[in-house]
C-alpha cells in the first residue's frame, strides 16, 4: 500500500534585530509595566515619558484631517515570528516589501505588524476584542502606527493565513513557502480615524510616534480570537495619561 505524506515546509531564518530586546521585560510582575524603566536605562521613557501610548480616546476634537491611503501589496510570508509577546510579521528594508502608508503626501514604509488582546487602545472607556498595530517608518526616521480595532464576527481570510502557520511557542523568524500576505486584507473600508502623538507601546517606549487609530473595526471569528488567546490571553500595556495631549478625529 502506498502511503502519501503531506507537510508544510518551514524555513528558519536568523533573528531579526528589531524583534529582540537586550533586556527582558514582561506584561506583569517584577518585570511588568510599572517597572520597565528600572530594567534598562534605554527604557526610561516608559515611566518618565509624557507622551505615552496606549490611551483611552475620549472627547476627540473634530478636525479637517488629511485622508490616509494605504499602498500595500501582497508579499511572501517570509518573516513570521512569535517573539514571546505577540505574533508578528516583519518586513525588512527592501523597496518592494509590504508597501506604504501615505498621509499628507508623506510616505511611511511598513516595517512590521502585530496583535494585542484585548485592544490596547480604548474608546470612551471600552476596549475591543483585539487590535492590530501596523508600524511604519518614514525616510527621516519618523514612526507612524496604525491601530485597527478587531471585534468578533466573520472569519478574516488574511488573518487565517497567518494563524494557520503561527508558531505556538517563542521562535526565530520563519518563512512559509507558497503563502503571500497582503495587509490590505486587514483594513476596514472606512478609513476615518483618530490622530494623536504617542509612543511605541512596548519597551523602549519611544515617543514621537504619530498614531492613526481607525474608527471602524474589522471582524474576525470567535475561533480566531480564541486561537490567539490560547497563546496570549492578555498582551496589553495599561492605559497611559494624556498629559494635555489633544486627540483629533477626522470628519
Amino acid at each position: 500500500m502506498l502511503l502519501t505524506l503531506s507537510f508544510t515546509l518551514v524555513i528558519l531564518l536568523p533573528d531579526s534585530a528589531d524583534a529582540q530586546w537586550k533586556t527582558r521585560w514582561s506584561y506583569e510582575g517584577a518585570r511588568g509595566p510599572d517597572h520597565w524603566s528600572e530594567l534598562d536605562p534605554t527604557y526610561a521613557a516608559c515611566n518618565a515619558g509624557k507622551e505615552q501610548s496606549p490611551i483611552d480616546i475620549r472627547n476627540a476634537e473634530k478636525a479637517q484631517l488629511s485622508a490616509i491611503t494605504f499602498e500595500y501589496r501582497a508579499r511572501p510570508l517570509e518573516y513570521l515570528i512569535n517573539n514571546g509577546f505577540t505574533i508578528r510579521v516583519n518586513y525588512h528594508d527592501r523597496p518592494d516589501d509590504g508597501g506604504f502608508l501615505v498621509v499628507a503626501g508623506k510616505r511611511y514604509q511598513l516595517t512590521q505588524f502585530h496583535f494585542h488582546r484585548p485592544s490596547e487602545e480604548y474608546v470612551n472607556g471600552k476596549p475591543y476584542d483585539m487590535v492590530l498595530h501596523l508600524m511604519h517608518a518614514a525616510a527621516d526616521g519618523e514612526i507612524a502606527g496604525v491601530a485597527v480595532f478587531i471585534k468578533a464576527g466573520h472569519t478574516n481570510s488574511t488573518i487565517q493565513q497567518i494563524w494557520a502557520h503561527m508558531p505556538k511557542a517563542e521562535s526565530k523568524e520563519i518563512a512559509i513557502p507558497g503563502v503571500e500576505i497582503n495587509p490590505a486584507g486587514m483594513l476596514p473600508h472606512d478609513l476615518g480615524y483618530y490622530a494623536y502623538t504617542g509612543s511605541v507601546t512596548a519597551p523602549p517606549c519611544t515617543e514621537g510616534v504619530k498614531w492613526f487609530v481607525l474608527k471602524t473595526p474589522i471582524e474576525i471569528s470567535r475561533e480566531q480570537i480564541n486561537a490567539f488567546a490560547a497563546l496570549y490571553p492578555h498582551d496589553v500595556r495599561p492605559l497611559q495619561r494624556l498629559n494635555g495631549r489633544i486627540v483629533k478625529e477626522s470628519r
